[in-house]
């Protein structure tokens, strides 16, 4: 069984060789290691072979991972499904909220978000195969949530998230990447602060970055399997 360091290595030889398959600078792909249900020592093991980002699902779990990390310069996003009575920890603590699909959310984070900590990073999270499933909006209703959101002062606009169908082949799966893509590029030409595409995970490294992602989010190819929660 590899180690943590072993995987992030693995992990990051991936990135290196799809940025180059797809003619792109090595430093234009984050990697954000999602940490749900992992120690704060499995945590401590990433920090030393340099990872400073991770990806939260769940609040609670995640505040007792910041607190005992505090002294740590890392940077904390929340990438899960929010309810409104969790928006004030999660402006009060995170750095990024991924998963941003109504307006109502997007409006109590800028509220509650504590002025000292500067605007909160968010992207929206797009449902690109319309799964009942799961969480965020269609790409139609992209357009009018970005212009709304682009006008409060205590949040700033960063991109786009996705999780596309896993039960797509990998020419289905591309496909909706490059939808991402395209949305994001046109949103570019609105939004000055829109930087980022978060989409790829373990399995579809390589395809996300091809299609252009800017942000990979992580687990299982940097941890081994998922743990219960």
């Amino acid at each position: 069984m590899n180690s943590i360091a072993d995987n992030i290595k693995n992990v990051s030889q991936r990135i290196q060789k799809a940025t180059k398959f797809a003619s792109r600078d090595k430093k234009s792909v984050q990697l954000l290691a999602v940490s749900k249900t992992r120690s704060v020592d499995e945590l401590k093991s990433c920090i030393q072979s340099g990872l400073t980002h991770f990806g939260e699902n769940y609040l609670q779990e995640a505040l007792v991972k910041i607190e005992a990390l505090t002294e740590q310069p890392l940077t904390w996003h929340f990438i899960g499904p929010i309810q409104s009575n969790k928006t004030r920890a999660i402006a009060e603590h995170f750095s990024w909220v991924h998963s941003v699909d109504r307006l109502k959310i997007a409006q109590r984070l800028n509220e509650q978000r504590p002025k000292n900590l500067g605007p909160l990073n968010i992207c929206i999270q797009v449902n690109i195969n319309d799964e009942e499933s799961k969480s965020g909006i269609p790409l139609n209703e992209l357009d009018a949530l970005c212009k709304t959101i682009s006008t409060l002062s205590n949040i700033k606009l960063r991109g786009l998230m996705t999780i596309p169908a896993s039960s797509q082949d990998d020419e289905a799966l591309r496909a909706s990447f490059r939808s991402m893509n395209t949305a994001f590029k046109e949103l570019q030409l609105q939004y000055p602060s829109i930087d980022t595409l978060s989409m790829g995970m373990s399995g579809d490294i390589e395809a996300a970055i091809e299609e252009g992602s800017t942000m990979v989010r992580v687990g299982t190819a940097l941890f081994g399997a998922r743990k219960k929660k």
